[in-house]
């Protein structure tokens, strides 16, 4: 049995020890109440960093049994990427620049890159940026893989790195026909042998499809497959500035006739940023009663979308603050690090909060707080992680250490994990880093961003 002591929780208050037996959670109760053990306070600030594992002469775990001391630091549960491709990351700049950085140069330049694909290669590239990921505390990852490949070497890449990295990062594929399903010669057949080999979602892109009646005969072809094969369905949907593009009610009212409802999800809807007043009070009712999910992309969406318009410029998102107003669960995701579309990124959900608070206007206290839940509990529920998710007994022990007085101190100051802990094992950490000051009229100090009146 080990501890995590000391930890402070979301919405809790005081300090708290976690139990860990084995890969699972045990019990959760106020510092000191579990196996003897003594609180050890809060840290005189929230610019502290929490304590590190106990001493090894201690045992395995320490003699009292101590995984992690948090030292008041924010625990929560990992970080969650609702949608990222895998199969295309660092890729930038190959074989050439994204020079008009729109989303259409983007999937021409990987269809370039794409006649070059090995396993190898695929596998190497996706690993290294599951690594980041787990570095920055992302535990739960749904990858978007290329299926409109005669050979799917991409996708088989993939089903071997998904079983590879398992025993720390929960990896859910999804079959995404990139250039169409009605569009591409045998885009069904792919989806379907996609299906077949074993993913876990069906994927669709509706509007890049030739003509609206083959993109909404898409969503019917993911549509069946899903269910078949009783798969999860994840649709890029309406990634476009055309306020024409209206297919999120189609995939809403397909997952709510047919049954699937919150497993199903609409990632991108850019368009919404392009919808008028009265259109969108009907949008919200039809998405908020069929129970899908919607995945924002803030990064990658703010640079692709409005490449067409001279000013005003729009920037192309869907709409958070009220899809989320009407009770849509809505989730912020990365959807690209370094490749033909997006060429920055290290794969950290915190920065994509930063992103989507500012890019959506979410600066109320509760709309900061409710942007963490965004890369965490709701982005957990777009990947259907149910109770294999949360700090609780008998789920799953993964979570991380934030050295962090809140979420939103946390997504302020862009903290780094000082723990993360996968399946009850410590899987990465992080030192604090140290900035000194020397300041006229003032000995040398250590600034940590925090406010003073928060000390």
């Amino acid at each position: 049995m080990k501890l995590v002591t000391n930890a402070r929780l979301a919405g809790r208050d005081g300090l708290h020890d976690i139990e860990i037996d084995g890969d699972r959670f045990g019990r959760v109760a106020p510092a000191g109440e579990l196996a003897g053990t003594q609180p050890a306070g809060a840290p005189d600030g929230p610019g502290d960093a929490p304590g590190g594992p106990a001493d090894p002469a201690d045992g395995p775990a320490g003699a009292s049994g101590v995984l992690v001391d948090a030292a008041g630091g924010l625990v929560s549960p990992p970080f969650v990427e609702p949608h990222v491709h895998l199969d295309t990351t660092l890729t930038a700049g190959e074989p050439r620049w994204n020079a008009s950085g729109s989303l259409w140069e983007g999937i021409a330049v990987w269809s370039e890159r794409k006649a070059d694909l090995t396993r190898d290669d695929v596998a190497s590239r996706a690993t290294e940026v599951l690594r980041w990921y787990a570095a920055n505390g992302v535990l739960h990852v749904r990858s978007h893989v290329d299926v409109t490949d005669p050979g799917l070497v991409a996708l088989d890449a993939m089903l071997e790195v998904r079983e590879r990295v398992k025993d720390v990062i929960g990896l859910q594929l999804v079959a995404f026909p990139q250039e169409g399903i009605c569009s591409f010669e045998n885009g069904p057949e792919l989806l379907e042998e996609a299906a077949r080999r074993g993913v876990d979602a069906v994927g669709a892109i509706p509007h890049f499809e030739d003509t609206r009646e083959d993109g909404v005969r898409s969503l019917e072809i993911a549509f069946d497959i899903a269910q078949r094969y009783g798969l999860l369905l994840d649709a890029h949907c309406d990634e476009i500035d055309d306020e024409q593009s209206r297919f999120v009610e189609v995939l809403a009212t397909l997952a709510r006739r047919g049954g699937l409802r919150d497993r199903a999800t609409a990632s991108h809807t850019t368009a919404m940023g392009s919808y008028n007043g009265a259109y969108s009070y009907k949008l919200q009712r039809i998405l908020a009663r069929s129970g899908i999910n919607l995945v924002c992309n803030p990064l990658a969406n703010l640079c692709l979308q409005g490449r067409f318009d001279a000013y005003p410029k729009r920037r192309g998102l869907t709409q958070v603050k009220e899809m989320l107003a009407a009770g849509v669960n809505v989730a912020f995701g990365h959807d690209d690090v370094m490749d033909p579309w997006f060429p920055l990124g290290t794969a950290s959900s915190l920065q994509v909060a930063l992103v989507g608070i500012a890019a959506a206007q979410l600066t109320g206290a509760a709309e900061i707080d409710e942007a963490f839940a965004m890369v965490t509990d709701r982005a957990a529920r777009v990947l259907g992680l149910g109770d294999g998710y949360g700090i609780a007994p008998g789920r799953p022990a993964n979570l991380v250490v934030l050295p962090a007085s809140s979420p939103y101190d946390a997504v302020r100051r862009q903290t780094r994990p000082s723990h993360v802990v996968a399946r009850g094992r410590i899987v990465a950490e992080t030192p604090p880093a140290v900035t000194r000051l020397t300041w006229p009229g003032r000995d040398p100090e250590d600034v940590d961003f925090v406010r003073t009146r928060d000390r």
